[in-house]
């Protein structure tokens, strides 16, 4: 019998879909240098401001159609599935983790959810998401187990190390750019929050998927292309994401 939800648990479920109606916002206006905050909601098509009952998550969607009150021109799908994704985030956090922890795993999911997909969308990673990441690693753990601290600066500074290393060998065999500083970053945050153990692992989830996403856009394209980019990103916010969840590799199951 499952046990009954606290009180925090299901705060933090409500909360998530308007979390990632802002999620959906930041996404789309973050790389394009945009206000986040201050600016009105709009419809993209007709401009027309959007009032509070339209800006409900989820329901103001499906209420309408889908479509503009005013143009009747389609939304498509974008804020729906990353309100959606938000609240499979919290779903996921409080199924996993008790108490304050569901809520910092949750943090954690929506930020990385953003990330990866501006890097998916744009191939940038925004200091303004992944650094504060890097920084709330440590103080987590310490909070949650305060022998993990030193662990977690080591593995901060060892996959801004090893990435960074990596980005400079490739460049100098290849001459050209195969990896970006942001995905030192959030190699370097994946270290602070899943400690130096974690990180072979988190590199792990991340090359494979990485080599499977690889193949199935070669299929898609008729083979290997070498001037076409893929970004590592998302894939390392899937491996950060896993082993923060279930711990390294070795600990599965």
């Amino acid at each position: 019998m499952l046990a009954p939800l606290a009180f925090g648990d299901i705060v933090l479920l409500l909360a998530a879909p308007a979390v990632g109606s802002f999620l959906g916002t930041l996404i789309l206006r973050l790389p394009a240098e945009r206000p986040v905050v201050t600016a009105r909601s709009a419809c993209p098509y007709c401009g027309r401001r959007l009032r509070a009952i339209e800006l409900v998550p989820l329901v103001s969607w499906l209420a309408s159609g889908g479509r503009c009150r005013s143009c009747g021109t389609a939304l498509g799908l974008f804020y729906p599935a990353v309100e959606l994704a938000a609240l499979a985030v919290a779903v996921w956090s409080v199924a996993l983790f008790p108490g304050w922890l569901a809520w910092a795993s949750a943090v954690l999911g929506w930020i990385l959810l953003a990330a990866a997909e501006i890097d998916r969308r744009h191939l940038l990673l925004p200091d303004v998401l992944v650094l504060p990441l890097v920084a709330a690693g440590p103080v987590v753990l310490y909070a949650a187990a305060p022998w993990q601290v030193t662990p977690a600066v080591l593995g901060a500074v060892g996959g801004f190390a090893l990435l960074t290393a990596v980005a400079w060998i490739y460049r100098l065999v290849r001459g050209r750019e195969g990896l970006g500083l942001g995905d030192a970053k959030l190699f370097a945050a994946a270290g602070a929050w899943t400690t130096i153990a974690g990180l072979p692992s988190v590199l792990l989830v991340a090359a494979a998927s990485g080599l499977a996403a690889a193949g199935v856009s070669a299929y898609r394209n008729g083979g290997f292309s070498g001037e076409r980019k893929m970004p590592f990103g998302p894939f390392l916010a899937a491996g950060l994401w896993l082993v923060w969840s279930f711990g390294p590799v070795q600990s599965f199951g």
